[in-house]
């Protein structure tokens, strides 16, 4: 499997989604990762519903996610994978799943959460994660659309002090 483009955006698919990063990525199919959209039927329907013209969309359990990752059956498929949080980027990484680069979106702000950016905030475990993904090789590409210039997330935490 061809993973062109992986990004966490916590609103799934949705306007810059559809018109920028489904460009960007140039990937035959979106794979959602991520239980808890997985378990909600609307939700799957919605986002399928609003998939880029031409672009198949997959909602899928993390577990499923790896195991379609390691299926001979798929090696040919270029995806774009979708996260709403890196602990499933993490937890796929550490199954074996090839993510060289992840672009961070969108993370909204939530009670407990602190605001790194106007699109992403954080909280100890958001940030134990992104170091953990750091410590595997994967390159943490902080952009909210693609014209953005690339930051890495750990440096922005490091320059303000995310935890309270």
């Amino acid at each position: 499997m061809n993973i062109t483009l992986a990004r966490i955006d916590d609103r799934l698919i949705h306007g810059q989604v559809t018109t920028v990063w489904s460009k960007v990525a140039n990937a035959q199919r979106i794979i959602i990762c991520n239980d808890e959209v997985y378990n909600d039927e609307v939700r799957r329907t919605l986002l399928r519903q609003a998939a880029p013209p031409g672009m198949k969309v997959n909602v899928v359990n993390i577990e499923k996610a790896i195991a379609v990752f390691h299926n001979p059956q798929y090696q040919d498929e270029t995806v774009f994978y979708l996260f709403t949080r890196p602990q499933d980027a993490l937890a796929m990484v550490k199954q074996g799943v090839k993510i060289a680069t992840l672009n961070i979106g969108g993370m909204a702000w939530r009670p407990g959460k602190t605001q790194l950016t106007k699109a992403v905030s954080l909280d100890e475990e958001d940030i134990s994660a992104f170091r953990e993904l750091d410590k595997l090789g994967v390159k943490l590409d902080l952009r909210v659309v693609a014209s953005d210039p690339s930051v890495n997330i750990l440096d922005k935490i490091k320059d303000i002090s995310v935890t309270e």
